[in-house]
């Protein structure tokens, strides 16, 4: 039976971040209880409207935006002007983290580096990552989740030799706001032990290289020189994507279990003894003429038909789904994750995603959607001791 109390119930957020690395920390940190205020520009950040879906009063709201900011409020503030500082440090000594990531330079301009919001908090946990990370001769650039790819050897190895392809999800973004989500809440679990805060920092790079890093090794210790094979896999086979009557599949075998059943779901049992085929090395080396006998089979049947049977043999199978019909899939919907999400503006409720986890004992909050741009301005400024005629004086002079 899950808890009734949320999480981190009494863990106050303040959310700088822009696009995921940043605001992804803050929509898990949110999901399970902690009060997250997303902090932003008078007008609106950049990350409000990628991917628009509507376009009003305030500017509208993009795609991206709702799934990062579900269960935050929103405050608009100015942090160039003397009396945005002075917001920033009454909520900074009510809040436990702050998530910011921006360039260092940027940073300290905004007065949200570690040094200045330690001096307002001195148990203050600050979360933070760059593109490239703290050290090294591209310290100070700038950029996104595609400069990551490129640099850890994914990009390359990707789509056809000469015609590298970047991955079109985003997943260099979302595995360093996985890295620092878990890094805040080690940080706060160390506080609640020694009263210490501390500055979490991860970096895009540092991700893709982590999440790359068995090919890395590979090419260190064996020195393969891999090039690109397009969807066919080079460590085992068949490992590829093959089209069937009325769509296509992505079939995974790894393993000899697993390939003694593909083996003989094709009717090939010989290749049990073949040496081509011994492991699955061997069998990456030799992945062409595996993908062809795949392809032969496939090409006879329709997906549903190649699901069944593959299912039926215990061989790993999926169909390549469009947006639409991951969306319309049964089994995408059994999971409850994508949850309908009202939002002004929109003419229909958005399926926004849950945390991808089931917990048997911590249940997430209920699902509030996300904030209009500064619709929670003057509460939460109340809350840190701003009279309504101080409010209303700050919005006169362009503060909130």
């Amino acid at each position: 039976m899950a808890s009734s109390a949320p999480l981190l119930q009494g863990i106050r957020v303040l959310d700088f971040g822009r696009y995921i690395a940043g605001p992804y920390v803050g929509a898990m940190l949110a999901e399970y209880g902690a009060d997250v205020i997303r902090i932003e520009k008078r007008g609106g950040s950049e990350d409000r409207f990628p991917a628009r879906l509507s376009d009003d009063a305030d500017g509208g709201v993009g795609a991206l935006f709702l799934q990062m900011n579900r269960n935050k409020r929103s405050v608009t503030l100015d942090l160039g002007s003397p009396q945005g500082r002075e917001v920033v440090a009454r909520l900074v000594r009510t809040a436990d983290v702050v998530i910011a990531n921006m360039p260092e330079a940027t940073l300290k301009s905004s007065g949200l580096d570690y040094e200045t919001l330690k001096a307002i908090r001195s148990d203050i946990i600050v979360v933070t990552n760059t593109v490239f990370g703290p050290v090294g001769p591209l310290r100070h650039n700038v950029g996104f989740d595609s400069l990551g790819q490129a640099m850890c050897g994914s990009v390359y190895l990707s789509g056809q030799p000469g015609e590298p392809y970047r991955a079109a999800v985003n997943w260099v973004d979302y595995g360093t706001a996985l890295h620092c989500a878990f890094g805040t809440l080690a940080a706060l679990m160390e506080r609640a032990r020694s009263g210490k805060g501390q500055w979490v920092t991860g970096a895009l790079l540092a991700t893709a290289v982590a999440m790359n890093s068995s090919t890395l090794i590979e090419q260190a210790v064996a020195r393969p020189d891999r090039v690109p094979s397009g969807n066919r896999g080079q460590t085992s086979g068949p490992l590829d994507i093959f089209a069937t009557r009325d769509g296509h599949v992505q079939v995974h075998v790894t393993g000899q279990p697993l390939f003694v059943r593909w083996a003989r779901l094709m009717g090939e049992p010989h290749w049990l003894a073949d040496p081509r085929f011994a492991d699955d090395d061997s069998r990456g080396r030799h992945g062409v003429l595996l993908s062809e006998r795949m392809a032969r089979w496939c090409a006879e049947r329709t997906t549903d038909e190649v699901m069944a049977q593959m299912a039926d043999a215990r061989v790993p199978c999926a169909p390549v789904l469009s947006p639409q019909q991951a969306l319309d899939h049964p089994q995408v919907q059994a999971l409850g994750l994508l949850q309908p999400t009202p939002y002004p503006g929109l003419p229909a409720d958005a399926p926004v995603a849950a945390v991808p986890l089931w917990l048997s004992e911590t249940a997430a909050v209920p699902r509030q959607r996300p904030p209009t741009l500064g619709e929670h301005t003057a509460a939460v400024l109340a809350e840190v001791g701003y009279s309504s005629d101080e409010v209303a004086a700050l919005r006169g002079a362009g503060v909130v």
